[in-house]
């Protein structure tokens, strides 16, 4: 999205817009509730949480938030509305208000941009004094910058301007630079689990140079073929090239040279992979240490473990 779309409260750039000036005829594209969190996307393509769901996200009762709105053009304005606009100068940008009322059927949503959700989260995180403020903390660290943009777009699964999200075309270029790469007789891990990519992707996960489930999958496989003598069963295992897009940081050291295993340990692969990696919490423990480090949205876990079928706690460690 270019950073001066015209977006909630009339934003357009650092220009605040007058009611002379007119207001778009906005609506809600889509809309989502993920974990108690009511998100989604106006029709202009500005993503937005409710109010209600930014009460949540701040960790705060929903009137702290309704009372921003209500107190914003104050002529005396509160200490609160200064340093939420302070936090919002900073970056460029003027809101006549933070949130842009949607009627829709019979309903009022007061819909505040990612822009004005960061600038109120920040405040609640560092500036104000609340009992979850290490809650509103973890959720600014996580969300700043684009994040939030992201998170609310892939949760509510919206496409702007049609463009092929970069999750996909990264699978795209590693799936090209690994075809016909390994030798006949062998499988690689990457190709074998094409089908647990795709649909982490669906689910929203961002794979890339930071989030690369085959090595996972690879590390663990490849300990478990050893513990378990697979050679002496299936025949040795052996080494092919494996490259990563010139834009991977691993790329500074192609060709890669992980293992290719043999046709005949296929079957105990997928099962090992079925029941140990993805039943026996090894996956769950994975994206959740990814989660933990920032590279995957919040709740993203709980996500993509019902997406695959694993969301059991009793399927899980």
């Amino acid at each position: 999205m270019p950073s001066n779309r015209s977006g909630l409260g009339g934003f357009s750039g650092s220009k605040e817009l007058t009611p002379s000036q007119g207001e778009l005829d906005l609506r809600v594209e889509i809309e989502k509730e993920v974990h108690g969190i009511n998100m989604g996307v106006l029709s202009d393509g500005t993503p937005f949480l409710t109010q209600r769901g930014l009460a949540r996200l701040c960790g705060v009762e929903n009137r702290h938030i309704a009372t921003i709105g209500q107190d914003w053009n104050d002529t005396i304005q509160k200490g609160r509305i200064t340093k939420i606009k302070s936090l919002l100068s900073r970056r460029g940008i003027v809101l006549d208000m933070p949130y842009k009322e949607i009627k829709e059927a019979n309903r009022i949503i007061h819909a505040y941009s990612d822009v004005a959700c960061l600038a109120i989260l920040e405040y609640f995180a560092f500036e104000a004094d609340i009992l979850n403020q290490e809650q509103a903390r973890d959720n600014f660290r996580l969300l700043a910058g684009k994040a939030l943009q992201d998170f609310i777009y892939t949760q509510v699964g919206y496409n702007p301007a049609g463009a092929i999200p970069i999750a996909w075309q990264q699978f795209h270029d590693r799936v090209t630079l690994v075809s016909n790469k390994i030798p006949n007789g062998y499988f690689g891990i990457f190709k074998e689990i094409a089908d647990l990519i795709v649909t982490m992707i669906r689910g929203g996960a961002p794979i890339g140079a930071e989030f690369v489930p085959d090595i996972s999958v690879g590390t663990h496989w490849s300990n478990h073929w050893k513990a378990a003598k697979l050679a002496e069963k299936y025949g040795d295992r052996i080494k092919y090239l494996h490259e990563y897009p010139d834009y991977f940081p691993q790329s500074a050291s192609n060709p890669q040279k992980p293992f290719c295993y043999p046709d005949a340990a296929l079957p105990e692969f997928r099962r090992w992979m079925r029941e140990d990696y993805l039943k026996g919490g090894k996956f769950a423990n994975y994206i959740g240490k990814k989660e933990s480090e920032g590279v995957l949205p919040p709740s993203f876990s709980q996500i993509a473990l019902k997406a695959i079928g694993t969301d059991d706690p009793d399927q899980t460690t």
